[in-house]
């Protein structure tokens, strides 16, 4: 509830503190009094923005400072949600300096506009004539309806279950789109699988194979060599390198006796002979082999001239390299190979989520469509007192074809002005009078069904007057009864409702044009009215006819 409202340097204000209470208040005043003017000054506290042409002395700063009661409406998991301190005596101030920098404050911590206009959502209702095209909103209806079914916590379920669904659908959407993308280039990445997955990369070893090859294709010069150096070492008894050794060191041994030198070198001629005879052997066996193969050799190049290929083909240089591309293009296989069972999976879980969602969406709208007789007997009885004998407002609810955010149902008010008029959507048919008094009765309704703690009606009333604006009174006066109502209003029916009246007024000097706002005593206010009924020259008819009217509202 709002207990009070400062403003310093606002528009024509130059200092005013303004006292509110409990209840239905009324503010009037003439023409251009400022009425908005308070207004335009407690939106900036609930989160608007402003520039310094709000400033009345361009060279001192703005303060817009009010005080809410908010012990009984449940706000402290939103002040620890924003670390800030919760007070049950909650203070909004909001300053503009001069030089257009604005700051802004709950209980003295600095917070950001969101903030305070999240705060401000959950404080106060400001219902202008302008929010009258609420009524208009699919999302308005059907706040309207789940607030009188009291299905609060439901919904919030539901909304927490379609976003999870949501992100599922999303999930599935994306794989689905890459699986398409992917398939598109499966038979690319298949062609270059196989080509490498048949070259058997992992066996080849480049540098052993061209040795081979080079090996085979100087085969004859090869064996030349070999049987020359063969013929050398172990050919011919009477010639060969071997035997010429033994003789030798056979003779350094006889000499050993007198010729020390002789039997070291024996020793060393005997090393040389064994090393030699392990080579004789080598070569032997290197003779006896068939490496003179010419198909060998043809299958060989053939090999070589295949990876040279690969190495041009896939612009590499490396066997490495052909086995990283090849990998590369088993993982896209695998990806999409597997796409199916993901699918399948994620679909699953999607059944799941909408099974959930529909068996809550089913409660929902049984809920909904419990509620909607009970919405349209109350509204329409409201009309009825308002002068609208004829109207009727139907809430028609049908099954939509997907989930939505708040469930599975279209819901539009309808609306017939006259007998015998075919029943159509509010927007189509309705005037601004009477959308004025629709909007009244819903908020009549939403009053006793939600928490919000204040709402300020500005000249909902304007379009009607006489028995009419009485009805608009008492019901506002009704609201009053379960919560702060605060009416802007130019009639006195109205007025006299209202369980304080204050008064907005422009006072003029040489120097400038300032507004104030006053509480007005009993006498004032009697006075008040019968001004609203007769104007400045006041009669003493026009007092006990404004006296009337608060015996009527039961003030006095």
């Amino acid at each position: 509830m709002l207990k009070s409202l400062i403003i310093q340097n606002y528009a024509l204000i130059d200092s005013v503190e303004i006292q509110f209470f409990n209840g239905f208040s009324v503010i009037t005043g003439e023409t251009g009094a400022g009425k908005s003017i308070l207004l335009g000054a407690l939106s900036l506290v609930l989160g608007n923005r402003a520039d310094t042409a709000v400033l009345k002395n361009k060279e001192e700063k703005c303060l817009v400072e009010a005080h809410f009661s908010i012990k009984n409406y449940g706000l402290k998991d939103f002040f620890k949600a924003n670390e800030l301190e919760y007070e049950n005596d909650t203070i909004i101030r909001r300053t503009i300096a001069p030089s257009g920098k604005s700051r802004a404050f709950i209980n003295d911590e600095p917070v950001n506009l969101n903030i305070l206009k999240e705060l401000g959502d959950f404080l106060i209702d400001i219902h202008s004539q302008h929010h009258n095209l609420l009524l208009h909103s699919g999302n308005f209806q059907l706040q309207v309806v789940d607030s009188f079914a009291g299905i609060g916590e439901l919904l919030a379920l539901y909304r927490q279950k379609f976003s999870q669904y949501k992100k599922i659908q999303k999930n599935l959407d994306e794989l689905q789109a890459d699986f398409v993308k992917q398939q598109s280039d499966y038979e690319y990445n298949l062609h270059r699988y196989k080509i490498l997955e048949l070259a058997n990369l992992e066996q080849i070893v480049l540098e052993d194979i061209e040795s081979e090859r080079d090996k085979l294709a100087n085969a004859e010069e090869i064996k030349l060599a070999l049987a020359q150096a063969y013929l050398f070492l172990a050919g011919e008894p009477e010639m060969n390198m071997l035997s010429k050794s033994k003789e030798i060191t056979s003779q350094f041994n006889k000499l050993t006796p007198v010729y020390k030198t002789a039997g070291e070198l024996a020793q060393r001629l005997d090393s040389v002979r064994i090393e030699l005879k392990d080579i004789s052997d080598i070569i032997h066996h290197e003779l006896e082999a068939a490496f003179d193969n010419p198909d060998a050799l043809q299958t060989l190049n053939s090999k070589i001239d295949s990876i040279y290929g690969l190495f041009q083909n896939f612009r590499v240089k490396s066997i490495a390299e052909l086995i990283e591309i090849r990998d590369f293009h088993k993982a896209k296989l695998d990806v999409v190979e597997n796409f199916e069972f993901k699918i399948g999976e994620i679909k699953k879980e999607m059944e799941l989520a909408e099974s959930e969602l529909d068996v809550l969406a089913q409660q929902i709208s049984f809920k909904r469509k419990d509620a909607a007789p009970r919405v349209q007997e109350y509204i329409n009885k409201l009309l009825r007192m308002l002068g609208m004998p004829n109207a009727n407002f139907v809430v028609e609810i049908k099954p939509a074809e997907l989930f939505l955010n708040s469930g599975k149902d279209e819901l539009v008010f309808m609306f017939s002005a006259n007998k015998n008029i075919e029943y159509q959507e509010i927007a189509k048919v309705a005037s601004g009078g009477e959308i004025s008094r629709l909007m009244l009765t819903i908020k009549s309704l939403l009053s006793r069904h939600s928490n919000l703690p204040t709402i300020i009606f500005d000249e909902i009333d304007t379009g009607v007057s006489g028995d009419i604006a009485s009805k608009m009174g008492q019901i506002m006066q009704e609201m009053g009864q379960q919560m702060q109502v605060i009416s802007i209003t130019h009639l006195p029916q109205v007025a006299a409702r209202g369980k304080r009246h204050y008064v907005v007024y422009k006072s003029d000097n040489q120097i400038s044009t300032t507004t104030n706002i006053a509480l007005l005593t009993d006498e004032q206010r009697v006075e008040q009215l019968a001004k609203m009924l007769s104007g400045e020259a006041l009669s003493n008819a026009a007092i006990e006819n404004a006296k009337e009217l608060l015996a009527g509202a039961g003030l006095i």
